[in-house]
């Protein structure tokens, strides 16, 4: 459901904000709209409740304190995709 919110900005900003939005092909409105999505995203999971599942797998294994995840996913993407190539 979308409510009407009504700012009071600087002309000079939103003159601006709607040359940026119009050159992203984007309206102003959502941009703001994403824009504050972004900065109350804590909010969002906060809310969000760990279902039972996944609550008793958490923490049922331990990687070693060296283990380096970009390293890991590197090489198996690498390892994937050249595999197929």
């Amino acid at each position: 459901m979308s409510t009407k919110l009504t700012l009071t900005l600087e002309k000079s900003v939103i003159e601006k904000a709607k040359r940026y939005a119009k050159s992203q092909g984007r309206s102003l409105s959502s941009l703001i709209e994403n824009y504050l999505k972004t900065i109350t995203i804590d909010e969002v999971h906060d809310e969000i409740e760990i279902t039972p599942v996944v609550k008793s797998i958490s923490g049922s294994f331990k990687l070693p304190d060296n283990f380096d995840y970009k390293a890991a996913l590197t090489e198996a993407l690498t390892e994937k995709y050249l595999k197929n190539g």
